[in-house]
């Protein structure tokens, strides 16, 4: 197994492990992201799966939800409008 930290909003521990490992020690992967860690599953050099908390995956699709919402209520932004934010931007 291989760790190393992924920058986010608070530190989580992420695990990289092989397709074989995986199956072999499936429960004591499971109990770490129930922990709070981050496994990633990988077949030879390329990640395949990943496994979070159920919690975590729906704290991000309320995320998207939220985002998704918020841009249906808000208005059209034209690309002069953009730019014009840029350049006041800019100014200070």
């Amino acid at each position: 197994m291989r760790a190393c930290d992924q920058p986010s909003e608070h530190l989580t521990m992420t695990v990289t492990v092989k397709v074989a490992e995986a199956k072999t020690h499936l429960s004591d992967l499971l109990a770490r992201v129930e922990a709070g860690e981050e496994v990633i599953i990988s077949r030879g050099n390329t990640p395949i799966a990943r496994l979070v908390a159920l919690d975590e995956r729906r704290q991000r699709l309320a995320a998207i939800e939220a985002v998704r919402a918020f841009r249906a209520q808000a208005q059209p932004v034209t690309q002069e409008e953009i730019r014009s934010w840029i350049e006041e931007g800019r100014r200070y």
